[in-house]
């Protein structure tokens, strides 16, 4: 049977992900589909053909309305099984269509005809099936403009967004859609991205702040200097996601197509002997020549080949429609194995955005000085906290100076040069403090934590310059999170974090988990998740920034946080949650056990479908129409099985 697969086609000249975005987006329409033209064609013509029998037509019409059914519904998969069998691959539209041609042989040309429409009506409701998938997506890859207003020296011109480059700067007025990626550097405005993020209300903008390709502008004009190429945007990315989910195929999958190439030649030699052996002991060539072809109709494998990619890709397709991409079927099936999660804290069981509570400076440097320090060596960081500290100096007035030298050490801090000095910023057990000061620091970074504050230490030129204290707030339904999650895996979520312990057991005595790992670097992230999978566990890791990503690439499966995670966190990752919305994870997690489920029911109709049938054919007299009926009957109902998880009650049962 055709495989069920989502694709996007591609043309010419523009990026591939935005390419195959505009041209799947054209496409609308049932009619568009070639599967469902050819199976309107058949079955207009069978009718036409059982018509003209029924009013006693000649032959001759009769059987030309007929061939044309053949023609119209299985020359494509007759010829595409013809240019499989070239290459050594035995394909069971071939053995549908060679069957049809066997009926009709013996003088069965109706029959054949039956098969031929049943055979691409099937075909027809699988690329339905697919057109549904991609248009589960629609919504995404409609949000980029096809131009945008580029201004250079010579003033405005309008150009495609495929044209953008990085550098381009770009004008957006008001009401219209941001055409790339990229960083304001004139106006301010609010920008809807609730598409993108999630965010129910639309985000203040101003110079220096990051829009997406897509989003919408509010009343204010905005100058954006283009950070991306336009293959290489949020949406584009996102695009090309959907595109590799589609195109891979799941464990379960791949193990029923290397059964279904053997069990295919074992078939037709089962055929063949079922034709020749009763000839050779005198038995008539019609009857013999109709149990053979309906054996091989009933036995062939549709069924079980169409079992478990319709479940998978509706699964994919239904979380993507609620703002989780999950990369393939591949782990989609990975997530319905999962026994248990774990969490970063920071930007994940957090909202991401924490605010700076507290400055206790240490030195002689006041507060507002060292402040300004600390703002410009963060600048160039991409960490939440650095976000906290940049924003809470531009809210005091400060404009930060331009740091040179800047790196950054995940888990350890940044270090920059600014306005000649040397600054480094990290965690207080991270960075070096001098033994005269050490209890200076000690009580500063205690009295911090003891509030329930993340405590970072601002050293410059080598001196302890200050304790900055910085609070977060638990995400909205973070705690019911948590419990759906210990009721679906049968363990309690765990929280392995940077942060310190203090800071760490408060947060998760308010979510309701109770291990608690703190204090922890990227690696020692790394060791916790391979300790819990040596014990047995499939670990889902939930993480937002880049000293998640080791974990996230470790574990049995990895979730990033859209909205405010790191490129490299959202790379790694095998799924992502574009809106941040820590409550889809346990809906997904119950999505991929119910497609787990499906598939394993799907299978197992299949086999049964087959068993039934193959019984009767070989042990009785089943009529070839009867055969046909119930081998393309257990196609379609597999596939409207699997199908089924596009309905919203799939995902909004756990949420």
């Amino acid at each position: 049977m055709r495989m069920y697969a989502a694709s996007v086609a591609v043309s010419a000249d523009t990026p591939a992900p935005v390419r195959s975005a505009r041209m799947s987006a054209r496409r609308t329409g049932m009619w568009s589909l070639p599967e469902v033209r050819s199976a309107a064609t058949a079955t207009a013509l069978f009718a036409l053909g059982l018509l003209a029998d029924l009013a006693d037509a000649s032959d001759a019409l009769t059987w030309a309305l007929y061939l044309g059914c053949y023609v119209a519904g299985g020359a494509e998969p007759g010829l595409a099984g013809l240019r499989a069998l070239r290459a050594r691959t035995l394909d069971v539209d071939l053995l549908m269509v060679v069957a049809a041609l066997g009926a009709a042989a013996v003088g069965q040309v109706l029959d054949g005809a039956l098969l031929i429409v049943i055979f691409a009506t099937s075909g027809a409701l699988e690329a339905l099936a697919t057109k549904r998938t991609e248009d589960s997506v629609r919504g995404l890859l409609d949000l980029a403009p096809e131009r945008a207003t580029r201004l250079g020296v010579t003033g405005e011109e309008i150009i495609p967004t495929a044209d953008l480059r990085v550098g381009d700067v770009i004008l957006v007025r008001p009401g219209e859609r941001i055409g790339g990626d990229g960083e304001v550097v004139g106006g301010a405005s609010e920008v809807d991205q609730a598409t993108i993020t999630g965010e129910p209300l639309p985000a203040d903008k101003r110079v220096g702040d990051r829009v997406f390709a897509g989003t919408v502008n509010g009343n204010g004009a905005l100058r954006v200097r283009v950070t991306r190429p336009a293959g290489d945007t949020l949406i584009a990315r996102i695009v090309a996601m959907v595109e590799r989910a589609s195109a891979t195929k799941a464990r379960t999958q791949l193990f029923v197509e290397k059964v279904e190439r053997r069990y295919s030649i074992g078939m037709v030699a089962a055929t063949l002997a079922l034709f020749a052996v009763p000839l050779l002991f005198g038995a008539e060539l019609r009857p013999t020549l109709l149990r053979a072809m309906t054996f091989m109709i009933v036995a062939s494998p549709c069924a079980l080949v169409l079992a478990t990619m319709p479940p998978l890709l509706s699964g994919i397709a239904t979380a993507g429609q609620h703002g989780v991409l999950v990369k393939s079927t591949v782990v989609l099936e990975k997530f319905g194995t999962a026994t248990h999660v774990a969490f970063d804290k920071t930007g994940t069981l957090t909202d991401g955005t924490p605010r700076l509570a507290h400055i206790h400076p240490l030195g002689s440097a006041p507060a507002h000085e060292v402040l300004a320090w600390a703002a410009a060596a963060e600048v160039p960081s991409e960490h939440p906290l650095a976000r906290a500290i940049v924003a809470a100096a531009r809210e005091a007035g400060i404009r930060p100076s331009t740091a040179e030298e800047f790196s950054s050490s995940p888990g350890r801090g940044v270090t920059a040069r600014v306005d000649g000095r040397l600054v480094e910023i990290g965690s207080p057990a991270r960075v070096p403090v001098p033994d005269d000061q050490h209890d200076l620091v000690s009580t500063a970074v205690a009295e911090a934590e003891h509030a329930g504050f993340t405590a970072v230490l601002v050293r410059v030129d080598g001196a302890p310059a200050a304790v900055l204290g910085l609070a977060d707030q638990v995400r909205a339904g973070a705690a019911d999170t948590v419990t759906r999650l210990t009721v679906l895996t049968g363990n309690r979520p765990i929280l392995l974090t940077g942060d310190n312990p203090h800071a760490a057991a408060r947060l998760a005595a308010e979510v309701g988990i109770s291990d608690v790992r703190a204090a922890l670097l990227p690696e020692d992230k790394v060791t916790a998740v391979r300790e819990l999978e040596a014990a047995g566990g499939r670990v889902v890791v939930v993480g937002d920034g880049v000293n998640d990503a080791p974990a996230l690439a470790a574990a049995h499966a990895g979730i990033a946080m859209g909205g405010a995670g790191s490129d490299l966190a959202l790379d790694t990752a095998d799924a992502v949650i574009t809106r941040d919305d820590v409550a889809a994870l346990p809906a997904l997690i119950a999505l991929a056990r119910r497609a787990r489920r499906l598939v394993n029911v799907n299978l197992g109709i299949a086999a049964a479908f087959i068993a039934v049938l193959v019984a009767w054919d070989l042990l009785g007299t089943l009529p070839l129409p009867l055969g046909v009926a119930g081998h393309e009957g257990s196609t379609i109902i597999v596939g409207l099985n699997g199908l089924r998880l596009l309905r919203s009650q799939a995902w909004q049962r756990w949420r």
